[in-house]
């Protein structure tokens, strides 16, 4: 205990304590037979992973008909499918309900991204 309190002011000098980042993540929250998932599926999710977008909050799929992982937290009840819900360490910060379309879907995630995480840039 006594060697750990005196080292640990070395390992912050030196840089050797690394401060952990929030984890941003885009949960979709679907059904089977939900139309406008299928939809997104065809539209977004091919080309997700390799965008900004889906760099700044990888893609977690979660059905509505299951139960709540314990790691997530969301701030409202989920009524409808898709709904796409920005989390921060499990923690919903906003969502999207409903798929508008591929041309609004993109305008409002990067909005929220950026709001999440303003050193974020959806290029």
């Amino acid at each position: 205990m006594l060697l750990r309190a005196l080292l640990l002011p070395a390992f912050v000098v030196a840089g050797w304590v690394q401060v952990a980042s929030a984890e941003l993540a885009l949960v979709m929250v679907e059904e089977k037979g939900c139309i406008w998932c299928a939809r997104w599926d065809r539209e977004i999710a091919p080309k997700y992973p390799k965008t900004a977008e889906g760099r700044a909050a990888p893609l977690r799929r979660y059905d509505i008909d299951t139960p709540v992982p314990t790691d997530l937290a969301f701030t409202g009840p989920l009524r409808f499918t898709p709904t796409f819900v920005l989390v921060e360490d499990g923690r919903e910060l906003s969502r999207i309900e409903g798929y508008p379309g591929e041309d609004f879907f993109w305008g409002l995630l990067g909005a929220m991204i950026t709001r999440a995480d303003p050193g974020i840039t959806m290029n």
